[in-house]
């Protein structure tokens, strides 16, 4: 069962931006996209901080729908989010040793997407390295180790984890040596999300309820993007243009992870507009015609906002 309640009126506006989205020169976006999209009466900031206890803040409705929400896809660098969750439970629980070069490779490896910093961020999280092949027994060995963020999600407890898969690092060119062994010889080892399991995650951590109050802020504050035109125009890869914060407008916030390769655009955004209620959007699209699309997300994002979606919510009201 979902940690949203599906709401009939936000599915119908969910179908209806898809069909318009399908219409508009994309024949297999139906079977290429995958959706998870929330709707909040109120900030979401903080709110399990102030909660009593954990289940309580659980308990509490949201309003959701999705679109093959529940469908594992090749996150590309959105799973570097995941790694940052992780990385600060590992702080938390005292695994790993906090140090200034740890902060730069999160950030680095969040508000640049860099994939040199998140090698880093896996190696230190599993305890192993890359490097050459490996002979059968010390492979066995090594790939166990590597899996310990998989344990780590497995031991949330989330029905949305069923079918993921967060073990490898990020790359420019691919992987070499173990890391290619480690792929295996169908690459059926590669990483795997749903936007169901995104979104919780993004949920948990903007509400304050992921991992600790003030490592929750901590991640917030990497994750917060300028939608200033200006700013966005010295950093030609700033995962707002050509992704969901490319569909917002001026005066609205955002918090956001981006992932695109040859074969994939995602991202997973939390919203406070100026005008209208704040929301939560997860699209995972795949294939090389939507790799290369740069309006479908933000036009996803405008179909969804508040302004354009004020007759469909008004139809129930947001819980909040």
């Amino acid at each position: 069962m979902a940690f949203y309640c599906p709401d009939g009126a936000l599915q119908h506006q969910l179908d209806g931006v898809i069909d318009q989205l399908a219409a508009a020169g994309r024949p297999e976006l139906r079977q290429q996209l995958s959706v998870t999209w929330l709707r909040y009466a109120r900030p979401l900031r903080q709110r399990g901080a102030s909660a009593s206890d954990a289940a309580g803040f659980w308990a509490e409705p949201v309003r959701g729908a999705s679109w093959r929400g529940d469908q594992p896809r090749y996150p590309a660098s959105v799973v570097k989010l995941l790694y940052l969750v992780a990385a600060e439970a590992w702080l938390q629980h005292q695994r790993i040793a906090d140090s200034p070069e740890l902060r730069r490779a999160l950030a680095d490896m969040i508000r640049d997407s860099s994939n040199d910093a998140t090698a880093m961020v896996v190696d230190l999280l599993s305890g192993t390295g890359s490097g050459p092949e490996l002979p059968p027994a010390a492979f066995s060995r090594w790939s166990r180790q590597r899996q310990l963020v998989n344990r780590w999600a497995a031991g949330l407890n989330w029905p949305e984890w069923s079918g993921c898969n967060a073990c490898q690092k990020t790359w420019s060119e691919g992987p070499y040596g173990r890391e290619r062994q480690f792929y295996g010889a169908e690459q059926n080892n590669r990483n795997r999300l749903s936007t169901d399991l995104t979104a919780r995650l993004l949920h948990a951590v903007m509400a304050g309820a992921m991992v600790s109050p003030p490592a929750d802020r901590r991640m917030q504050d990497l994750l917060e993007r300028s939608i200033d035109p200006a700013l966005r125009a010295t950093d030609p890869e700033n995962q707002v243009d050509g992704f969901l914060g490319g569909g917002l407008v001026a005066g609205d916030r955002l918090w956001s992870k981006a992932g695109w390769m040859s074969q994939a655009r995602h991202d997973a955004a939390y919203v406070e507009p100026l005008n209208g209620d704040p929301f939560l959007l997860v699209a995972f699209s795949e294939g090389q015609s939507c790799a290369g699309d740069e309006q479908l997300l933000p036009d996803l994002c405008r179909l969804l906002s508040p302004d354009n979606t004020a007759e469909g919510a008004a139809e129930g009201s947001v819980l909040p």
